[in-house]
């Protein structure tokens, strides 16, 4: 059996919640995966999935080898690209989508470095806060935030960022301020076009879900930053 694609097949599985799943994007046959989750099993000596009606979940050993799997083939992957691009700068164009407060303050301030570093690379940056079409889009790299919607897409999670309810001094002494959650629905709630208008928190791993309601909705973060600052709301 081989180390690398075991682990790759059952990254795949987990990812995908099932074996047939993970047989169509690997374009093998499902009783292929199933073999290998086992082989891999019985080597390891321990169970990996629980199998419900609901699919499959990861055991707690299962948990721990995915993650470290994970990283296996990370690590892998990058020493076979230091080895071929030894000595080689990076060349030809790369197009970049990203939502455009993010890529103002953590992507374009790097460029200069990046661009002194491959002279011979362009970079089309598409600033964008609706999640678009990577394929139509030419695109080879995306930074998003959220939840990864498309369970085919490649993806690496970089950062942990956390949000926060804020306001003005002069909307609060005006309106109040908000001491629970259910509170929120007595105020404006500035609006951001892509999400949807339930916030949640999380307090001693207990997550409570309000829905919030507001007059003004924008599509990009600037214009929520910028309607916060005028007071309009939280």
């Amino acid at each position: 059996m081989d180390r690398f694609q075991a682990m790759a097949t059952y990254l795949r599985v987990v990812d995908t919640g099932s074996f047939s799943a993970a047989a169509r994007q690997l374009n093998i046959g499902q009783p292929a995966v199933s073999k290998i989750v086992a082989q891999l099993e019985s080597r390891l000596k321990t169970s990996l999935l629980t199998r419900s009606t609901h699919g499959l979940t990861p055991t707690e050993a299962g948990q721990r080898f995915y993650e470290r799997a994970q990283v296996a083939l990370q690590e892998a992957d990058e020493a076979e690209l230091a080895a071929r691009g030894a000595g080689k700068g990076l060349s030809g164009k790369l197009r970049i989508s990203a939502a455009t407060t993010f890529a103002r303050l953590h992507v374009i301030p790097h460029l200069p470095c990046f661009l002194d570093e491959h002279p011979e690379m362009d970079i089309d940056i598409i600033l964008d806060d609706r999640v678009i079409d990577l394929i139509a889009e030419g695109i080879d790299v995306s930074l998003r935030m959220g939840a990864l919607s498309d369970s085919s897409a490649v993806a690496r999670k970089l950062a942990t960022s956390p949000r926060s309810v804020i306001a003005t001094p002069e909307y609060l002494t005006r309106k109040g301020e908000p001491i629970t959650p259910a509170e929120l629905a007595e105020h404006e709630a500035i609006l951001y076009n892509p999400q949807p208008n339930l916030w949640s928190f999380t307090r001693e791993g207990a997550v409570t879900s309000t829905s919030v309601n507001g007059r003004v909705r924008v599509s990009a973060a600037e214009g929520q930053r910028a309607a916060v600052l005028s007071h309009m709301g939280l």
